[in-house]
């Protein structure tokens, strides 16, 4: 299982947890011993309790990807293997348009770490991730945006990264509609994948930065 041997909040290895009697399945409500980087929860084998309400010590059980590193898979077609923290993590999470944000209420859609697809993860933006703000992790940008590099962002003031919003490339309004984002000026509706890379289904998805 996934877990913080630091006690953080952040998964950065991997131990063996008893399965819990009666275990949840995935999609089910579930909880967690401690915190949500515990390791041990009530899930089935294969899965963890993801998104968790520190207050409830709540959450749904997601299946871990399977398949091999360099071929992941997930059974629901629905969605997409997101691996992350260095491969700490590997999990089937809901796909989703960018350009629609068409996830639960909690969630965001944002690119998964491999580059050709969009996960739903939980919005730890409170709101404030705008335009051109700063951005350590993907989920503290609004719906709506990408956390990008500060190099291509207009005014961003970054350590390393800040909030980019998306943009419809089949939208001819839509450089306007960047340009009108930022407080600085330059920003145009950029492919989001370099050319010829794009999957069909996002070949229309752009995000608003300054032109290379």
């Amino acid at each position: 299982m996934p877990y913080a041997n630091d006690g953080g909040n952040a998964w950065n290895a991997t131990k063996c947890t008893p399965i819990a009697p009666d275990p949840k399945q995935p999609g089910e409500a579930c909880s967690v011993e401690g915190n949500g980087t515990s390791g041990v929860d009530n899930c089935v084998q294969a899965s963890m309790c993801w998104g968790v309400d520190e207050e409830t010590n709540m959450g749904t059980c997601v299946p871990f990807c399977a398949g091999t590193p360099d071929a992941p898979m997930c059974d629901d077609p629905a969605d997409t293997c997101v691996v992350a923290n260095d491969g700490v993590l590997t999990l089937c999470l809901p796909r989703c348009d960018p350009l629609l944000q068409d996830c639960s209420a909690d969630e965001v859609c944002i690119p998964v770490p491999s580059g050709d697809d969009f996960a739903c993860v939980l919005d730890a933006s409170e709101g404030t991730g705008t335009a051109g703000a700063p951005c350590e992790s993907l989920n503290v940008c609004n719906p709506g945006l990408s956390c990008e590099s500060a190099a291509v962002v207009p005014g961003c003031m970054g350590s390393g990264a800040c909030c980019a919003p998306f943009c419809d490339l089949t939208d001819p309004n839509a450089s306007q509609t960047c340009a009108a984002a930022y407080t600085e000026p330059g920003a145009e509706c950029v492919p989001f994948f370099e050319m010829g890379t794009a999957p069909p289904e996002y070949e229309d998805v752009g995000v608003c930065l300054l032109p290379s």
